[in-house]
């Protein structure tokens, strides 16, 4: 459990409700969830599971085991990722809402001033620009068609490397020369990497080169809808300390610093969209209350 006022932009913390509502993120490889309660946020991640409504299920027993609410507590969801259209919750009011809508909204939450969001998922990567007025996106554009550039890959190359996914990141952090990998598509680029071993290139240098390389692809997406800090990193990928850097270097921005693991940051901006919609539909009732009077 978190105050919210410890974690979000204090230029935004006056704008959240006490409402009950939960933000849902399900992953193509991880399950997240944030609920938000009279000024408290709670989170609770897991694998994402085969049927999708198991992992939204596993993770709303979750909120609710730490909270001690009860399943009427809850006023408001918001679905959001890979596993999205296929969740229900029953009798609480639901919206589904894309990823790209969470993502921007729990990155401007986080920092009000963002203007530009690298998100690295499971199975695809995307530029998102945003609004820093009202977090909503400006443009965004998606890698989804191939396999390069996302957590999938690093998946497989930390296996060519006899490492963890978690180790690949700080492995590349001890590179002295980064190997240069030139292929794009993923199959020619893990045919790099056995030829880069075979060769006796440092393991660490080989695992720079393929952050940079994935990088790079981040760099070709912003290239085509521009690029402005303040930028954020979120999704899956955002906790790898090596991607961090290359992506750094190659943007040539800084990723700035927020209060909470960016990994989150959909299911955040889900649960602040739900509260949105409580507050709305509120003042919609209230104006029809009055318009009949």
């Amino acid at each position: 459990m978190t105050k919210i006022v410890d974690v979000i932009d204090k230029k935004l913390v006056s704008t959240f409700t006490n409402d009950v509502v939960i933000g849902m993120d399900i992953g193509s490889r991880t399950g997240k969830a944030v609920l938000l309660a009279e000024g408290k946020l709670y989170t609770a991640i897991t694998p994402t599971a085969v049927f999708t409504q198991q992992t939204a299920d596993k993770l709303f027993a979750v909120l609710l085991k730490q909270t001690g609410l009860k399943h009427s507590d809850i006023q408001y969801i918001v679905g959001t990722g890979y596993g999205r259209i296929s969740l229900n919750f029953g009798d609480i009011p639901n919206k589904i809402v894309t990823e790209i809508s969470c993502h921007a909204m729990g990155a401007h939450v986080l920092n009000a001033n963002v203007r530009s969001i690298v998100d690295i998922g499971g199975q695809d990567s995307k530029a998102i620009r945003v609004d820093p007025k009202n977090g909503k996106v400006v443009e965004f554009i998606m890698n989804d068609k191939c396999a390069a550039g996302t957590g999938r890959f690093l998946e497989k190359v930390a296996q060519l490397l006899d490492l963890t996914t978690e180790e690949l990141g700080h492995e590349a952090l001890k590179a002295t020369k980064p190997s240069d990998i030139s292929s794009q598509c993923v199959v020619f680029a893990e045919s790099e990497v056995i030829s880069l071993k075979a060769k006796g290139e440092k393991r660490a240098d080989i695992a720079a080169g393929i952050h940079i390389a994935t990088a790079r692809r981040i760099r070709n997406l912003f290239n085509r809808i521009g690029l402005e800090p303040d930028l954020v990193f979120t999704g899956g990928v955002s906790n790898n300390a090596g991607m961090k850097k290359a992506v750094e270097e190659v943007l040539g921005h800084a990723i700035s610093e927020v209060r909470l693991d960016t990994i989150y940051a959909g299911a955040l901006g889900g649960a602040v969209i739900a509260q949105k919609n409580l507050a709305l539909a509120s003042a919609e009732k209230e104006e029809l209350s009055a318009s009949a009077s």
